[in-house]
């Protein structure tokens, strides 16, 4: 546990805080801690869903204002990352709850006594996770940094932050222990718990695929889609004012680090494939030898002895572009 003063120096030096997130912070440093693990969380989630695409979401490993986000373009990028940012805190806050590593929260205390679904009655036993603390402390936190500002980015933040909340307690599912003779299902006792973080990040990059865009409506309090042909977004859909970049080249402004050294799938016609992730600027080859374990046999009692095998492959990487491209970019 961190003294109150210590709580006060960690929270100062956090950058890119506003007021309501420091006091928070300085309330409960020790959520703050989950926090922190759940901005890894959702980093690690997204680089896996967006591994094979030219912007592969590292530009935010190198943020380290990792509340104050620099994706200073209004694009379904930058909804996806709200939204994802957004679903890590709250599971990260909900499994630090469950676990009992917070003084401010514990098990969900509603779910007690009687209930029932579809195959009948239950007890409601063992630890639900505390979803709505997680989602309420996350609105507080997350949300604290829109509120200060009244604008068109700001709404869009906003409303991609409760997306990705919502997407997490989607994903709740009924947990449940069986009692009786020889284990019949004579009673049950169930809890529930939040499915793995990674059912929230493939349902946010559906989200991301179907993303809509927006513009401001006339009074300033919502959106209309930039195109009529297409369907109003509702609350659970990402939404996005601006066109992606290409991310072909690096561009600080648009959070672009670029694709030169980018592995690719000679192979693949996919996004993953050479000729779309080196944008047509060809890609090298180099043959790398890898050493992997083979022909592994198991050994009574308890040993699983192999071979090492050398293997020779070749790794296609990006070409750079050529050096004026990119010069008035940087």
């Amino acid at each position: 546990y961190i003294g109150a003063l210590g709580a006060r120096v960690i929270c100062d030096n956090i950058p890119g805080l506003v007021n309501k997130q420091r006091q928070l912070c300085q309330r409960y440093p020790d959520i703050m801690q989950s926090v922190g693990e759940g901005a890894k969380e959702w980093i690690r989630e997204c680089q896996h869903q967006f591994r094979h695409h030219r912007w592969n979401c590292s530009t935010l490993d190198r943020d380290h204002t990792v509340f104050g986000r620099v994706m200073l373009r209004s694009s379904r990028e930058a909804a996806f990352v709200y939204a994802i940012s957004s679903a890590g805190v709250v599971y990260a806050i909900t499994r630090a709850c469950s676990q009992g590593d917070l003084k401010a929260c514990g098990c969900d205390p509603l779910k007690r006594g009687r209930s029932k679904d579809e195959r009948g009655e239950f007890d409601w036993g063992g630890c639900s996770d505390n979803i709505n603390y997680g989602i309420r402390f996350a609105k507080a936190f997350v949300d604290a940094k829109e509120k200060k500002v009244k604008d068109a980015r700001a709404l869009m933040n906003l409303h991609n932050n409760r997306c990705g909340r919502m997407a997490v307690k989607r994903f709740l599912k009924l947990e449940c222990k069986c009692h009786g003779v020889s284990g019949s299902c004579t009673l049950r006792t169930c809890w529930l718990a939040m499915s793995d973080f990674r059912k929230t990040g493939d349902h946010l990059r559906k989200k991301y695929n179907g993303a809509i865009q927006v513009t401001m409506n006339q009074d300033g309090t919502g959106f209309t889609v930039a195109n009529k042909n297409f369907r109003k977004p509702t609350k659970t859909d990402l939404v996005y004012f601006e066109n992606s970049p290409d991310y072909c080249v690096m561009d600080k402004s648009a959070g672009s680090l670029g694709t030169a050294g980018r592995v690719c799938n000679k192979m693949s016609r996919g996004t993953d494939g050479c000729e779309v992730m080196c944008c047509g600027r060809g890609y090298d080859t180099t043959r790398v030898t890898r050493i992997t374990k083979c022909e592994c046999k198991f050994h009574w009692c308890c040993a699983v002895r192999c071979k090492e095998c050398e293997d020779t492959v070749d790794v296609h990487t990006c070409k750079a572009p050529k050096r004026a491209e990119w010069l008035d970019q940087t």
